[in-house]
């Protein structure tokens, strides 16, 4: 919402704003820009007919003042899709939708695109190098490029964001149910998906991957007529630890690329991103130039730091299949090593009792495993509480090790003994507090190799 808020000042808006609580980096970007709200909370004198329109957040009430007097005025309220869809209409919109890997996706198309010197314009869920902002609204780029959520879109429209968007490219990386606070069976969480590629025009293209059989599904059976791409893993070789992809020169000699991303999932996701970006006229030379210089979207598998006895990764895995994916990248991007695995349960889905099985051999290829959740957090999402012994049930994995008290989790990664270890944290949280750049400096600090 705030990168939003500076997108439209930029474009020359009035914008105001209001929210009960914000937190950096938005608090110090929005004071910068001078729209920071003098005062946390709802105003709803703030709301009058001089408003051209509200634009609502997910996470805002139905019953929020502020809402409640915009409705009562008449004034026109849209979501935040529902905005992004109105202000692009006119130009062509590439979606990128799946229950994983749409952050990265959609960040390496903006990467490319970019490098290419391409105007476009954009929504992405994460801070990406060389963007000042998640989000870019023009009159004259010649098309939008949007990261597109299966969640709701807001307290008054129920409707997954996705769906609003319209797209005419869709990409779908991925099924994987999750959300089960509003997709309470997978059946349920599936058929959004498939409303997702029925509303691509007859005109329009649905590029997917074809490793997915639930996704294959979905394109198969879609009652659209749109073009069909499909999409694998790349042909790549590791060497040295770096990830190679093998493609050809126009002539048909072999090219050798290393790239800074691994694992086959972000694979994966860099050919579905080729695949798009070929639909846009990127010639596959300055594909494979830009490509090569992609660092990750913030959260997604980034390198935090390492020495000689341990490196640490940070990565926003928090659902089962992601869980794997991220630990099965690792572990093959290292082998020999010994992988340190360590989760957040956070969201309302993982700290779901009836969800919890999801999770059940999630983490087998970790050397070693470490559960955190908080109880507190489980009474604030209103959910019956679990116990240690009812994680580590679910995971399936006997030697887990289950914390609930973040300066636990602390004392004991701190206290570990580094020799060649790749430490991986993994969370859409983080950890009640824990200052995951800071923490990982201070372990480096602590790490010698055991001679």
């Amino acid at each position: 919402m705030h990168n939003l808020a500076l997108a439209l000042q930029q474009k020359g808006f009035t914008v105001t704003g209001s929210d009960d609580e914000i937190n950096e980096p938005s608090l110090s970007r929005l004071k910068n820009a001078g729209l920071l709200p003098s005062s946390m909370g709802w105003f709803p004198d703030k709301i009058t007919t001089s408003l051209d329109a509200v634009i609502l957040g997910m996470h805002a009430r139905a019953d929020n003042p502020e809402l409640l007097r915009a409705q009562d005025l008449g004034i026109k309220v849209y979501s935040y899709p529902e905005y992004l869809y109105e202000f692009s209409k006119h130009k062509p919109r590439v979606v990128i939708g799946g229950s994983h890997g749409k952050t990265t996706i959609t960040s390496m198309i903006l990467h490319v695109l970019k490098h290419a010197g391409r105007d476009f314009d954009y929504m992405v869920g994460a801070k990406i190098d060389g963007f000042d902002t998640m989000v870019r609204l023009t009159e004259n780029s010649p098309v939008i490029v949007l990261e597109g959520d299966e969640y709701l879109s807001s307290p008054v429209d129920r409707r997954p964001k996705f769906h609003l968007y319209h797209a005419d490219i869709a990409l779908l990386s991925g099924i994987a149910w999750d959300h089960i606070n509003v997709f309470p069976t997978f059946r349920e969480y599936v058929k959004q998906f498939q409303l997702y590629v029925d509303q691509i025009p007859p005109a329009g293209t649905i590029v997917y991957c074809s490793n997915d059989p639930i996704v294959q599904g979905v394109v198969e059976n879609t009652s659209s007529y749109c073009k069909r791409i499909s999409y694998s893993i790349p042909d790549h070789v590791i060497r040295t630890g770096i990830s190679c992809l093998i493609h050809q020169a126009e002539d048909g000699s072999e090219i050798i690329t290393p790239v800074q991303v691994f694992g086959d999932h972000n694979l994966m996701n860099l050919q579905g991103a080729k695949e798009v970006c070929t639909m846009l006229g990127v010639s596959d030379e300055d594909f494979y130039s830009a490509i090569a210089t992609f660092k990750g979207a913030a959260r997604r598998l980034e390198k935090l730091t390492e020495n000689e006895s341990l490196t640490v990764f940070k990565d926003f895995a928090h659902s089962p299949s992601k869980l794997k994916a991220t630990i099965d990248a690792v572990k093959k991007q290292f082998p020999g090593q010994q992988l340190i695995a360590c989760m957040e349960l956070h969201t309302f889905s993982s700290l779901n009792e009836n969800f919890l099985a999801e999770y059940k051999g999630s983490m087998d290829n970790a050397d070693e495993a470490i559960i955190y959740y908080n109880p507190h957090t489980i009474a604030h999402k209103k959910l019956k509480q679990v116990d240690p012994g009812q994680v580590k049930s679910a995971f399936a994995k006997n030697d887990a090790v289950v914390f609930t008290a973040s300066d636990k989790l602390r004392e004991y990664l701190l206290g570990k003994k580094y020799d060649g270890a790749v430490l991986l944290m993994m969370s859409s949280g983080n950890y009640d507090g824990i200052d995951l750049e800071s923490f990982a400096a201070e372990l480096i600090s602590r790490s010698k190799v055991t001679v």
